[in-house]
């Protein structure tokens, strides 16, 4: 799917004063078992029930390590019931899977959770991952004390260099200060990969030989992606699965069966309180339409990430709700028939942002920023469909995009779920 390669970007504006720009990057260890899983694997071992969560971005939703780790779970436990709570969304990091953890995984009570955004969160300042990543645990063992997690790190071709040198890229560096805080173990599923790639045993990005000769030259080395970040799932989905499993027997041996101590937060102001509501509970105009996941395509297709799908087409079309919190967002999809909304925070002036993009040739979840660190005060937040189309054609031509058909690009469509609110919802 294409929806694997896109990236769904989050403006954050967010200060490093509270520990520096520069972060000390983390030796590079392929597993520390911390407090290991002792809950879920005792339940493995008793032969009971077990769900496994994977709240992650599209390497997580490949056909690759996760359908692989599972089958090995049910295979080491035949006589346990293994099943799988599949969470991961293609271009999204941790800053929205603290606020579609509940939805997406907590509600399907996880006995264990791996949490992948290392790549996804390559680019994010290391506050905003302690932020995410803290918020997830802390949910998570709100939640079920129970609940063992896993932090998982992939790579990419800008962070292989990091890794040969003997160190975690940073994004994983953040995570693992988390993870060392709370006892969770962790494994980084690339550093074999780096070893391979530096002693001439893996190609990191090519096509797959499609002839004999080109098989000739490839010998035996492993080749590992196409685009140096989606692995194959036959060799590089591999590699990411053994390293799982030399790091599962140093984890068997780690901690006792109890519930997780939340204990005091590693950065105060953390997302643990990152919320999804659905945008029923808001005030909407007389053109919103839900619709039908049972009749209607795009719900059907959405529906299971999206709490509601609901549709406004006409110019002036609103949303309106008060909350008190500083991050505000609209969980929504852009695509083709998309236009653009008008903002307003309070009384400030008003300010125009696109549902339209450079990969709008379809529809793919997104998120829109109304506000990232805004007071935490009570607001008053109006949205409103802008009667002025963006310039799609100039936009897709970024990409050398064209519209393949101008009525399908034609509308100020805006399809809308949920509100994610760090704080309080008060409508």
């Amino acid at each position: 799917m294409r929806i694997v390669r896109i990236a769904l970007l989050f403006c954050m504006c967010i200060s490093l004063q509270a520990f520096g720009a520069e972060l000390p990057l983390a030796p590079a260890v392929e597993c520390h078992p911390r407090g290991g899983l002792p809950n879920v694997l005792a339940k493995l071992q008793a032969g009971d029930e077990v769900r496994i969560g994977y709240l992650g971005g599209s390497i997580t939703a490949q056909a690759g390590w996760r359908p692989k780790t599972l089958a090995w779970f049910a295979e080491q436990f035949p006589q346990a019931k293994v099943g799988e709570i599949n969470a991961a969304i293609g271009g999204t990091g941790s800053d929205l899977g603290v606020f579609r953890l509940e939805h997406d995984v907590l509600v399907h009570k996880p006995d264990l959770l791996f949490v992948e955004f290392a790549v996804n969160d390559g680019g994010a300042p290391p506050e905003q991952i302690y932020r995410c990543m803290e918020g997830i645990v802390r949910q998570t063992w709100r939640n079920d004390p129970t609940t063992d997690i896993c932090f998982v790190y992939t790579l990419a071709g800008n962070m292989l260099q990091t890794l040969q040198e003997g160190r975690f890229p940073r994004s994983a560096s953040a995570m693992e200060r988390i993870a060392e805080h709370y006892g969770i173990p962790t494994i980084h599923m690339g550093v074999e990969v780096a070893r391979l790639e530096k002693e001439g045993k893996l190609i990191f990005q090519g096509p797959k030989p499609a002839t004999e000769q080109e098989k000739a030259d490839l010998g035996e080395k492993i080749l590992f992606s196409p685009d140096a970040v989606h692995p194959y799932t036959d060799t590089g989905h591999q590699l990411y699965l053994d390293a799982v499993v030399r790091s599962m027997a140093k984890i068997r041996d780690a901690g006792n069966p109890e519930p997780h101590p939340l204990g005091d937060p590693f950065i105060a102001n953390n997302w643990e309180k990152a919320q999804m509501v659905p945008l029923s509970r808001a005030r909407l105009s007389e053109g919103w339409k839900k619709l039908d996941s049972q009749t209607d395509a795009m719900a059907k297709r959405f529906g299971d990430r999206l709490p509601e799908v609901w549709k406004a087409d006409q110019p002036g079309e609103s949303i309106r709700f008060r909350v008190r919190g500083s991050v505000i967002r609209i969980y929504d999809l852009v695509g083709p028939d998309c236009g653009q909304v008008s903002i307003q925070v309070d009384d400030e002036p008003a300010y125009v942002r696109p549902r339209f993009d450079a990969y709008c040739t379809y529809h793919r979840l997104n998120c829109l920023v109304v506000g990232n660190n805004l007071k935490p005060a009570e607001h008053e937040i109006t949205l409103t469909i802008h009667p002025e189309q963006p310039d799609k054609a100039r936009i897709l031509s970024q990409r050398n995009e064209t519209m393949d058909d101008p009525k399908r690009f034609d509308g100020t469509t805006w399809y809308a779920g949920a509100i994610l609110v760090l704080g309080d919802f008060l409508d």
